[in-house]
């Protein structure tokens, strides 16, 4: 008796669909691909995802969001908003240094895909930013921080810290002396915070 048919989820073809960017890149990858990896008609993604752009937008934000568990623990986590600052933005950093370093060519077609969904670019931010502003209104309520709006703040270390998140960096992350500039530059915002 031949084993059961496993069914057609969104996230087998979003796997599928990763597989298919790692062998053909986004210029190339079609819709047809991804079918014929799984063994379906191209009809059958498309009961999944409407349309190609869907289907790549699916895709880049499931990327995107890999790394949100293990933020959201760090943002929510109890204990000093300095050390959870720390711990977050080091976790960002080993994320997205994780994600070049070990996929260079998977790593390059998102940023592609990613330019061609700026929505969901902009809805990982905000929640990252959203991580950051519970960070920091711990930190107010605690004493621990001196801001007026942790919203804003959260915002400005966002941008502070650009060069160690930010894919545009992304080839001098490997540098010597990277974890170094990482680690002063963390030392600085968390002493220009601290009441």
């Amino acid at each position: 008796m031949p084993p059961p048919e496993t069914p057609l989820t969104p996230d087998r073809v979003l796997e599928a669909t990763e597989d298919v960017l790692r062998r053909y890149g986004p210029a190339k990858a079609t819709v047809v691909d991804v079918a014929r990896a799984l063994g379906v008609s191209h009809g059958s993604v498309y009961r999944h995802f409407r349309t190609k752009a869907a289907l790549r937008e699916a895709v880049t934000e499931r990327w995107l969001d890999q790394a949100h568990d293990e933020l959201f623990r760090i943002a929510r986590a109890k204990g000093p908003a300095t050390d959870r600052l720390r711990e977050w933005l080091s976790a960002l950093f080993a994320a997205k240094r994780g994600k070049a370093g070990d996929d260079p060519e998977l790593f390059a077609t998102y940023l592609s895909l990613a330019g061609e969904n700026s929505g969901t670019v902009a809805r990982h931010i905000e929640t990252m930013i959203g991580h950051l502003t519970r960070i920091v209104e711990g930190g107010i309520a605690s004493g621990e921080f001196r801001t007026p709006d942790a919203r804003t703040t959260a915002r400005s270390l966002w941008s502070a810290t650009a060069h160690f998140h930010d894919p545009v960096y992304a080839a001098e992350w490997s540098d010597p002396g990277v974890e170094l500039a990482f680690a002063d530059l963390v030392e600085l915002l968390l002493n220009g915070l601290r009441a």
